[in-house]
């Protein structure tokens, strides 16, 4: 029976490599057209790669933990007719069917684990999804699948039993730079040596956004609907109008042609801290939806980037960027530029405060907000104006929460 040579296909977005989490079939398997073959790990996303045709596996060439490269072999496949196989399987950009299909860390299935400590399991031969790991939210260490594994030494003894230990080295512990963690790396380095950066410090009153989002919330609870407002969904509806009102702050610079292209459409990425690194999953023509609507897809957005389940598609083609850096805590913050995009807005975190109002001294709910530009395309009067049309925004937070017709 002729054998088929199945590679890493090309899934576009400038994506070259991946790292080979979870193999969904076993050599001997029959498999059939499409089905779930591998999870892969790459620098934007989670993908799971379907079958390319109906055969046998062969032998599985890629193995767990194992970082490949666009077009390098993953597998062996027994079949029918090797000439009837399609070349576009190796040149697929996966569709969200072929995606988003799986989590690397589902909460009801799957644990908490860097790839450096799932690909030690796979080394040891210990199934991971077993374990109960000792780490900060239960995540699993490299110690738990060496315990698992029987072999107890740990990251600090390696190396004296390579004869090579210093004081430092017992306490060192490698991770590789590698997925998304290595993507961040990339593109922060990036943004840095290329944009002319500058941060914009200011701070709005939110009092009346507090009681506000209190009385919706409690509005939404009483008629039984199941959408809980964070303050993200108002920032966002706030930055609409602002973004509207100065087009550059909503624009790319091309460095290449020497350009800045002022964008039409409104997609904010917002920022997510996620076990893997900083995820970017984007929301689409925000100035047509409504708070509730906001609310109801960044929740689920921010849930499926966290588990490693959002599709490429999700992951591009934002226009500005939102980082929520108050829900962990801080006063001020200076935010990199997602590149090529011109500008980025980070939140801190809401303080009472005591500040003057009418010649007395009144306490309210305040909040920073640290406005980063490129100063190649924005000027910072331009940009401090841009500001303070999103604060005005947030101090008379009423029309953010109208109906968008």
């Amino acid at each position: 029976m002729p054998s088929y040579e199945f590679k890493l296909p090309d899934m576009g977005e400038g994506i070259a490599e991946g790292q080979v989490l979870k193999w969904l079939v076993s050599e001997g398997d029959i498999v059939k057209e499409d089905q779930p073959l591998i999870e892969v790990m790459t620098d934007k996303v989670n993908v799971e790669i379907p079958s390319p045709r109906t055969g046998r596996v062969a032998k599985i060439v890629a193995k767990v933990g194992e970082v490949i490269s666009v077009d390098q072999v993953l597998v062996i496949f027994e079949v029918e007719n090797v000439e009837s196989v399609s070349i576009e399987h190796n040149q697929i950009k996966p569709e969200p069917t072929q995606t988003a299909k799986f989590t690397r860390q589902d909460i009801q299935s799957k644990v908490l684990a860097t790839p450096a400590t799932r690909k030690l399991a796979g080394e040891l031969g210990v199934d991971i999804q077993s374990l109960v790991g000792t780490g900060q939210e239960d995540r699993v260490t490299d110690e738990d699948v060496r315990k698992a594994s029987g072999n107890f030494a740990t990251s600090k003894t390696i190396a004296a039993a390579s004869g090579t230990e210093n004081s430092h080295d017992k306490q060192t512990e490698v991770v590789p730079l590698i997925g998304i963690r290595k993507t961040v790396a990339e593109r922060m380095a990036r943004s840095a040596h290329t944009a002319a950066h500058v941060t914009h410090v200011d701070e709005a009153d939110v009092t009346e956004l507090v009681l506000l989002r209190n009385g919706l919330n409690s509005r939404t609870s009483e008629e039984g609907k199941n959408v809980k407002l964070t303050f993200l969904p108002f920032i966002v509806r706030a930055l609409v109008s602002a973004l509207k009102e100065f087009p550059y702050v909503n624009s790319m610079i091309d460095d290449q042609k020497q350009e800045i292209a002022l964008k039409k459409y409104y997609n904010i990425g917002i920022a997510t801290d996620t076990d893997q690194g900083l995820v970017v999953p984007v929301i689409r023509n925000v100035d047509r939806k409504s708070i509730f609507d906001l609310a109801i897809e960044i929740e689920d957005l921010a849930e499926r980037a966290r588990t490693g389940n959002l599709s490429l598609d999700e992951v591009h083609d934002s226009t500005f960027t939102l980082t929520n850096i108050g829900s962990i805590g801080g006063l001020s913050s200076t935010p990199l530029v997602n590149y090529p995009e011109v500008a980025i807005l980070g939140i801190q975190r809401i303080v009472k405060k005591p500040v003057v109002r009418n010649e007395s001294i009144v306490v309210r709910d305040m909040m920073n907000l640290s406005l980063s530009f490129d100063h190649r395309a924005i000027d910072g009067a331009y940009a401090a104006r841009f500001l303070n049309r999103v604060i005005d925004a947030i101090q008379n937070p009423a029309k953010l929460a109208e109906k968008v017709v």
